[in-house]
């Protein structure tokens, strides 16, 4: 090892057609840049517990041992890494106590996810760069097989790794315009731009969907066929099938962050999100969908479709909240996505009020969050501002930045803040607009104008912008969720004749059947609780 010496990778680089669509990038053995930061076997005594739990998780995984796999994976690997290793590293070298590659390139893969998690101030350049080459080697064993490979690991550890992966790019695309990069950093990068590129983790994720045929699987199963017979020899694996599943997920996320909506859900059109499928078995998976997707209607405008997506995701949390609890590494990740829903929610329901369910609707009664939708309401654009930077993703471009630096605003953050801003600004009159027409059924023009101290020339745009703004397009059937139909989301229509507004109520009365409903099953579930204690 060197220290200051860059790490070394060639690139075999073979690109898409019908036989090799998959770009093979084969990475060197590599040195560590900025000094050795690896915990080897004989820099120290490796304590016997870690020892026995990567001799144990090895045959485990060579055995098929699911159940073992999912203890070893979910439970032992957190608490070892709590116990033992807070503030180190594992060990890098493990080749003394297993030595097989594949296994050996799916514990590094582990090994890095740990600096990135919980050792984030001692993440180098070269833990980035190294990372990536181990994915490559992962991928490559994968996808370049002549025969599925024979590997048995469970949905929460596939969906794990597609969604490191990814997180990776992310981390590593943002880090890259970091001034504190050094010269020698800044001509590796230059030199190996397909790093954490945007071509190369969509050609993996294209190439997982397109071995496993996924999307063929998912027609036949929505159709009611039989989707063994589309699926071919990779896609009967449970290994390539979910790993394809969850691809499809990660594009959903890579690109919303690139500011593509449109393509972001239409990656889902065979996955029917509008119930439950035998693929929905990861929480944090399906949380992260839903999360993208009611993002992405919000900035394509589809603002009923948002309320509908964000509503059935924050009741999903609701019921699998136990779960959650039990889970701790998932906890994390969803409270923030569910944070980040119900305000996206308040946001949405500012711009295109609704009724919502009514245990949504409670939370959104507390006080963290009636604050913002009355400021919102209101015409506060700061606080639409605040929201909006709360509650989006972390945007990138799709095009490399000079490594120079960007100008502020041409920052892919502040692009798509002014695009959501702006769309804000044409209707923040809307609810006041909105507030009046509810307290009449006929007002003359000039009467409307003098209320809200407006001219009237102001006043029609005003009237005309609310028509063409509570007219969105709503899914209503199909499984693409790109589907819908143009149609009217106010509670209230109007009319001009002439010189006066005539307003229609088109309010649909509440419905008490599903309150009654709920609180006879929360007091079923209340007595069966009693029952079951012992005084």
């Amino acid at each position: 090892m060197h220290r200051g010496r860059t790490d070394s990778y060639r690139s075999e680089e073979r690109f898409y057609d019908d036989q090799d669509y998959y770009d093979h990038y084969q990475p060197q053995d590599h040195d560590y840049y900025g000094g050795d930061r690896r915990t080897s076997l004989s820099s120290y005594h490796l304590p016997d517990a870690v020892t026995k739990f990567i001799t144990h998780l090895y045959h485990s995984i060579n055995n098929r041992e699911v159940s073992e796999i999912e203890n070893l994976y979910e439970l032992r690997y957190p608490q070892l890494s709590k116990d033992y290793f807070k503030e180190e590293r594992w060990p890098w070298e493990i080749q003394n106590i297993v030595d097989e590659p594949l296994f050996n390139t799916l514990y590094r893969e582990l090994y890095f996810r740990h600096i990135y998690a919980a050792l984030p101030n001692s993440l180098t350049f070269s833990d980035r760069c190294n990372s990536y080459s181990n994915y490559c080697e992962l991928f490559n064993m994968i996808l370049t097989s002549p025969e599925p490979i024979e590997l048995t690991l469970t949905n929460q550890w596939l969906w794990e790794i597609i969604d490191e992966f990814v997180y990776q790019f992310q981390s590593f695309s943002q880090f890259r315009r970091s001034p504190k990069l050094n010269s020698e950093e800044l001509a590796y990068i230059k030199d190996h731009h397909y790093i954490w590129s945007v071509l190369s983790v969509l050609n993996v994720l294209h190439s997982l969907i397109d071995k496993s045929n996924i999307n063929q699987q998912l027609k036949a199963y929505f159709t009611g066929e039989n989707a063994e017979n589309v699926a071919g020899e990779f896609g009967r694996s449970p290994l390539y099938k979910m790993l394809g599943y969850f691809s499809l997920i990660a594009l959903l996320r890579v690109h919303s962050m690139l500011g593509d909506y449109h393509l972001a859900v239409k990656v889902l059109e065979n996955i029917d999100l509008h119930k439950n499928t035998m693929y929905c078995n990861v929480p944090a998976c399906q949380v992260t969908t839903y999360y993208y997707v009611g993002f992405a209607y919000v900035m394509m405008r589809r603002y009923a479709d948002a309320i509908r997506t964000y509503t059935n995701s924050l009741l999903y949390v609701q019921r699998m909240r136990q779960m959650f609890q039990t889970k701790s590494y998932q906890n994390d990740q969803v409270n923030k996505q569910t944070e980040q829903m119900y305000t996206m929610l308040a946001v949405c329901l500012v711009l295109h009020p609704q009724s919502i369910d009514e245990s949504i609707n409670n939370v959104l009664q507390d006080r963290k969050y009636a604050d913002r939708i009355v400021r919102m309401q209101a015409g506060d654009t700061k606080e639409f501002e605040n929201c909006f930077l709360f509650a989006c993703p972390k945007f990138l471009s799709p095009v490399p930045s000079s490594l120079e630096g960007a100008a502020p605003e041409h920052e892919p953050l502040q692009i798509q803040k002014t695009i959501f801003l702006q769309e804000v600004q044409q209707q923040i009159y809307l609810p006041t607009v909105r507030s009046f027409l509810k307290l009449y059924t006929t007002m003359p023009l000039e009467k409307l104008a003098g209320f809200m101290e407006l001219n009237e020339a102001t006043l029609m745009e005003c009237l005309l912008c609310f028509k063409h703004k509570m007219h969105n397009i709503v899914w209503s059937k199909g499984v693409s969720s790109l589907e819908g139909d143009f149609q009217a989301g106010s509670e209230v229509d109007f009319y001009i004749d002439k010189r006066m507004i005539h307003i229609a109520d088109t309010k649909v009365g509440r419905r008490y059947g599903d309150y009654f409903i709920r609180q006879i099953h929360q007091f079923d579930e209340l007595a069966k609780g009693l029952k079951s204690l012992r005084f």
